[in-house]
């Protein structure tokens, strides 16, 4: 994936005018305590979902098709959208550890409040140094605290790709930052995913991909055709059609006809990690006798599986990558496969766009 685009969160810059902002730069870390806390309804989880990462070795596409078959019709659905809201719950996850205590040490570079208006309305917070006038500057003083908190492997998985920081998605860049850092500072990444499907004889099926054992994030768990991170410069549709591309072989002519159908969101807090993330939703309408083909590696084989089947594979296990989940919910809301007249059709719809979307 390429590298994207991140943002502070609107909670905590709309409590400084823009001028401020341009000396203060607010990182959406340190409201975590009151975040954790506040999330309302209570987050069902359960004891699969919470473990560890399923194993790239544990299930194989005869798995996928298997649980798929499993019978899909509308009137055993109508009591029953656990299995989807589960899938959600994952992404939105609660934590009580701080990861701006080993901030603490960087005085030079990072401020703590300890008193005043601002910290009475959002709890404890930490900004830049004001002495960091320019994104350049910003950027040079946090690279210097990654790269030695990447050496006491206290942020795992540096990627060398650079996230512009932004307070919002149409904002001015502020400063960049390394992508495998952005969670820890509770920044924004903006990303785009498409579902592919082939309808016929009036019956939708998605194209869904396995990806590469050789990936260094959830290697060989399912995922969607097309899908990536939103580099700095590029729009989202032009990035759609470079991640068809370099991901499934679609030719420019094809991936032009995607259409943008909304977005979902999440706030996912893991330990120290604070992972707040927008995705913006295409779908893409296939030829029929289409055969996606990788280019850059990161998928290991593709397959076309009716839409209902992929459903029943995400009730039942956690096959997918866990955000897939979220933007294929979204597509059985939009194609009828998730209806009105369901149990909890509402709280579902709901919590898949959870959190701020800005």
């Amino acid at each position: 994936m390429a590298s994207g685009v991140c943002s502070l969160g609107l909670t905590l810059t709309s409590l400084l005018s823009s001028h401020a902002l341009a000396r203060h730069v607010v990182l959406a870390t340190l409201r975590w305590r009151s975040i954790s806390i506040s999330m309302s309804p209570p987050l069902r989880i359960s004891r699969a979902l919470s473990s560890a990462p399923i194993s790239s070795s544990s299930f194989t596409w005869d798995d996928v098709i298997e649980t798929g078959r499993a019978e899909y019709t509308t009137p055993q659905y109508s009591s029953d959208l656990t299995g989807f809201l589960q899938k959600v719950d994952r992404c939105n996850r609660g934590s009580e550890r701080f990861f701006t205590e080993h901030l603490r040490e960087f005085h030079d570079i990072f401020t703590f409040a300890q008193n005043g208006s601002c910290r009475d309305r959002v709890g404890d917070y930490v900004t830049l140094n004001p002495m960091f006038q320019k994104p350049e500057d910003r950027t040079r003083a946090v690279a210097d605290v990654i790269k030695i908190l990447a050496d006491k492997v206290i942020i795992p998985g540096i990627r060398n790709e650079l996230y512009p920081v932004k307070s919002s998605f149409n904002a001015p860049v502020l400063f960049s930052l390394e992508r495998a850092a952005a969670p820890y500072f509770g920044l924004k990444g903006y990303g785009v995913h498409m579902n592919g499907y082939v309808e016929r004889d009036g019956q939708k099926s998605l194209w869904i991909g396995k990806r590469s054992l050789a990936k260094s994030t959830y290697p060989g768990m399912l995922d969607h055709l097309v899908a990536g991170g939103l580099p700095h410069g590029i729009s989202c549709g032009e990035n759609v059609v470079k991640e068809c591309e370099e991901e499934a072989g679609i030719s420019k002519v094809i991936a032009d006809k995607a259409i943008a159908v909304g977005a979902v969101s999440y706030m996912d807090i893991d330990q120290y990690c604070f992972k707040r993330d927008v995705l913006f939703c295409y779908d893409l309408e296939l030829p029929e006798d289409f055969v996606p083909q990788n280019q850059d590696g990161e998928v290991e084989s593709f397959k076309l599986i009716p839409v209902a089947q992929v459903a029943n594979v995400i009730r039942e296990t956690s096959f997918f990558k866990a955000n897939c989940s979220l933007v294929i919910i979204d597509f059985l809301f939009r194609h009828g496969f998730i209806r009105p007249e369901q149990s909890g059709y509402l709280d579902l719809y709901r919590r898949l766009r959870n959190g701020d979307c800005s």
